[in-house]
């Protein structure tokens, strides 16, 4: 199967620091390739993986010492790199809460979504409600 994993920007795969999302990703990844998957993983350049990786930012946000960075703009890069090249995938598996959600509405039925974080938030119901076409994995209650 082909898979693409989408992970935050944030920290390295596996991290370097603390990474609790980046960390699960990183065993997922290396996991899913040595059960035979063609994987290929969006993520930092300083990722480690055994999977095809495809570097959509130099470095990791939280470990690039610019002072002034946008994490929505690189988030927004490598999900346009992402939907540009959603035709190549079986299953597309986001880690990236919900920010995909728009953009990749028309091809909902082949993502999986991890939810990594909170899910009591007052806004987040909506969002859920609307975009109600993906399929949602959550790691905890």
């Amino acid at each position: 199967m082909k898979i693409a994993q989408v992970t935050p920007l944030y920290e390295a795969v596996p991290p370097k620091l603390y990474g609790g999302t980046e960390r699960v990703v990183a065993h997922l990844t290396d996991a899913l390739v040595e059960l035979g998957h063609d994987v290929t993983l969006f993520a930092s350049a300083d990722a480690r993986t055994k999977a095809k990786l495809v570097p959509v930012r130099d470095q990791a946000i939280r470990l690039d010492p610019a002072p002034f960075k946008s994490d929505l703009a690189a988030h927004m890069t490598m999900l346009a790199e992402v939907l540009d090249r959603a035709d190549e995938f079986d299953v597309i598996h986001f880690h990236t809460d919900m920010i995909h959600f728009p953009m990749f509405r028309k091809c909902a039925g082949k993502t999986l979504t991890t939810l990594h974080g909170r899910l009591d938030m007052k806004d987040i119901p909506e969002v859920y409600r609307r975009w109600n076409e993906f399929g949602l994995v959550s790691i905890s209650d």
